[in-house]
């Protein structure tokens, strides 16, 4: 496989483990010192909703090249299953897709006609960001297409643009220095202004706070809206940039919407780390990857249907 499409294909992984993880912290009983100690919920861990529209945007990609929005609508649309966790709203959308509506005209109609804001958008694209590694334009033009097709606010945009843009800068860093300050300093020529710039710039000046101070500044997700989901990931991702396993325990320890903050988080880590640990990096450990899920048979391992 070629090196683009392996690491492509890393942050596919480290994003649905980071999901899949997250999501078991949903359920009562789980034990966050437990899983510091190295002892992680027994599997399987199912996915949601987050790997499920990834595998897509990553396929999708992997396929064409870039982004085809009206190819990327249909594909939301036909794979959607509902019980993976996805928004009433989201369903609502996909729906009217696959009924024949103009995915603009749906997309556009929520909310009163101002778009989702919503973190969806950001949760599924740091794969399409590791794509066009080392190209954090190109990454973040082709983020912003890809959340148009559901989400048409702004926050939602900026937040799936910085997500790739930052994907996109983690796949170039592989196997090379990089401080965590570097990763936030890419970013922003994509923060176009709005609260989800706001809080990414506000996430610089809390580099070296606890993951509690972090998320109670920045949020955790809890609002499921890119403005409370993104400055946080970004913050944990340049964090914890080496170590995969600690960036994806930020996540759960932070509480909120920790399957899709570990899914952004995981997704970016991953295309600079890949799995297991080598020369002191710290990637997706394999047997989180082994309790992970399998990914949807329609995709193969390298992304062709």
């Amino acid at each position: 496989m070629p090196l683009v499409s392996r690491i492509a294909r890393d942050s596919l992984e480290g994003l649905s483990v980071g999901d899949a993880l997250g999501a078991q912290f949903f359920v009562p009983g789980r034990s966050l010192p437990e899983l510091r100690a190295g002892r992680p919920p027994a599997a399987p861990w199912e996915w949601t909703d987050d790997t499920e529209m990834a595998c897509s945007v990553f396929a999708h990609v992997h396929a064409e090249g870039r982004i085809d929005r009206d190819g990327l609508a249909a594909t939301f649309a036909d794979r959607c299953e509902p019980y993976r966790g996805y928004s009433g709203g989201t369903v609502a959308v996909l729906h009217e897709i696959r009924d024949g509506r103009p995915w603009a005209d749906a997309a556009g109609a929520l909310f009163d006609g101002r778009g989702s804001w919503g973190n969806g958008a950001a949760m599924r694209v740091a794969p399409l960001g590791a794509y066009f590694a080392g190209d954090l334009d190109r990454a973040a033009a082709q983020a912003a297409l890809s959340a148009e097709v559901t989400h048409r606010h702004p926050e939602a945009i900026v937040g799936a643009m910085v997500v790739a843009s930052a994907a996109s800068c983690a796949a170039a860093t592989r196997g090379k220095p990089c401080a965590p300050a570097e990763l936030l300093r890419a970013v922003e020529p994509y923060l176009i202004d709005g609260r989800t710039a706001t809080g990414v710039r506000r996430a610089g000046r809390l580099l070296g706070r606890s993951v509690a101070e972090a998320a109670y500044e920045l949020g955790n997700g809890a609002q499921v809206s890119a403005q409370d989901t993104v400055p946080f990931t970004l913050w944990a991702a340049a964090t914890f940039f080496d170590d995969y396993p600690a960036a994806v325990t930020a996540c759960v320890e932070a509480g909120g919407d920790a399957d899709t903050t570990a899914a952004i988080v995981g997704g970016i880590v991953a295309a600079r780390t890949g799995i297991g640990v080598a020369g002191g990096v710290c990637g997706i450990p394999l047997e989180w990857l082994s309790a992970r899920e399998s990914l949807p048979a329609w995709i193969s391992e390298d992304g062709d249907r």
